[in-house]
């Protein structure tokens, strides 16, 4: 594999082939838990840990697995990491845990795991897999995280609240208050959810034209074609 093999699915994960920007994967989860920072990055890590895990388990038996019955052994890896991502989540950040609720079983049924485990993964080497999974996941909860900080943003008027549920009480002093008085009720809301997720991909859709039209070559100019004019041979 080359290097620019690398970072072509760098590039794609966290930006061209974004789980949540351009596939529109993953979506209930991704909306329904974005209200905060801290939520956002529970989910965020947790999946970006399921997705690299089954991505190179299922790489290591990609020779193993036969056509019958390689979909039910990806679905059993998925759950597998599921689980233990959901046991060190109650272990260690189980009120996060508590908060996020079922959402952290149901990375089970993410169709971006699934996804590249058949897409990606069962083609490809353990190291190349690995890569992918971690691109894809670290892409997925960029967006996670970016869509979570503004809907605190604009609900609540603070960022980084609450941190102290993921990293422990010495993150207790990082959260910012931005202004006083109810924020804009709408953004916390599940609506507000999908308008600010439009934002999102719109957002990237324009950067993607802008970027495109300046790669494009400049079109050469071309020369004005002289008129012909007909003669009749006739002389008056």
């Amino acid at each position: 594999m080359s290097e620019t093999s690398y970072r072509d699915i760098t590039r794609n994960g966290l930006w061209s082939n974004n789980p949540a920007l351009v596939q529109i994967l993953g979506l209930c989860p991704l909306l329904a838990v974005s209200g905060s920072v801290v939520n956002a990055l529970g989910l965020g890590l947790a999946t970006m840990l399921v997705l690299a895990g089954s991505n190179i388990a299922v790489s290591l038996i990609r020779r193993q697995a036969s056509e019958a019955v390689r979909i039910p052994v990806f679905v059993m890896i998925i759950a597998t990491f599921t689980t233990c991502t959901e046991l060190l989540m109650k272990a260690y950040t189980y009120e996060l845990y508590q908060i996020l609720g079922i959402f952290i079983p149901l990375i089970v049924t993410n169709c971006v795991i699934l996804g590249r485990a058949e897409a990606f993964a069962s083609k490809q080497p353990v190291g190349v897999a690995a890569l992918d999974g971690l691109m894809m996941g670290t892409g997925f909860c960029l967006v996670l995280v970016t869509l979570g900080a503004i809907r605190e943003l604009l609900g609540s008027g603070t960022l980084f609240a609450n941190m102290q549920l993921l990293f422990g009480p010495a993150a207790a002093g990082w959260k910012l208050e931005l202004f006083n008085g109810p924020g804009l009720l709408l953004a916390i809301l599940p609506p507000g959810a999908f308008i600010l997720m439009g934002f999102l991909i719109a957002l990237k859709n324009i950067i993607d034209d802008a970027a495109a039209r300046r790669r494009a070559p400049d079109p050469e100019p071309q020369e004005k074609a002289s008129r012909r004019v007909r003669t009749t041979g006739v002389i008056n």
